[in-house]
């Protein structure tokens, strides 16, 4: 499997992709930053992306023909157009094979439920973890219970911490 390239800012990533997916990924680019002006350009698993505060919301990745606009938790997005692609748990993206693909209403209209949806916990994950219980305490032993101790019982307790080391045997 080949590396996953690494990029420092998107622009990196950008001038990195074919020319005709350049055009797609600027387009997309502009129509993000006029509809979710909060969401900052980032680049994530050797993708362009956009987060919102620190957590990922939509992503471009460029592949031959075709860019995907995708949405990290696109399964959760209401889809009436059935633009959304994919079977995972949680990703789903749009193929765009042209400029022209982009449409401004249904594409917002995801693009906007997504940064939404951002702000609140993926579902089947904890938000917090809640304290853990103190361990039980010992019960106090009954006094007259507990047998007196003898020089046997206290012999060894604290030999090892008085008793200077052994010499080493050389051989």
């Amino acid at each position: 499997m080949p590396k996953m390239k690494a990029y420092a800012t998107f622009d990196l990533y950008l001038a990195d992709q074919a020319a005709a997916n350049q055009k797609i990924i600027r387009a997309l680019r502009s129509f993000v930053k006029r509809t979710s002006p909060q969401l900052v350009e980032s680049v994530k698993w050797g993708n362009g992306c956009w987060l919102n505060g620190k957590v990922p919301t939509a992503y471009v990745y460029s592949d031959k023909g075709f860019v995907q606009f995708g949405f990290i938790r696109g399964s959760e997005l209401e889809d009436p157009r059935g633009l959304l692609e994919g079977a995972g748990q949680f990703v789903r993206h749009i193929k765009v094979r042209k400029v022209a693909d982009i449409d401004p209403a249904s594409f917002g209209a995801l693009l906007l439920q997504a940064a939404r949806y951002d702000t609140m916990p993926m579902p089947g994950k904890k938000t917090s973890r809640a304290p853990k219980a103190a361990k039980a305490a010992r019960p106090a032993k009954v006094s007259g219970t507990a047998k007196p101790p003898t020089p046997k019982r206290l012999a060894g307790r604290n030999d090892k911490k008085l008793s200077p080391p052994k010499p080493r045997r050389r051989v």
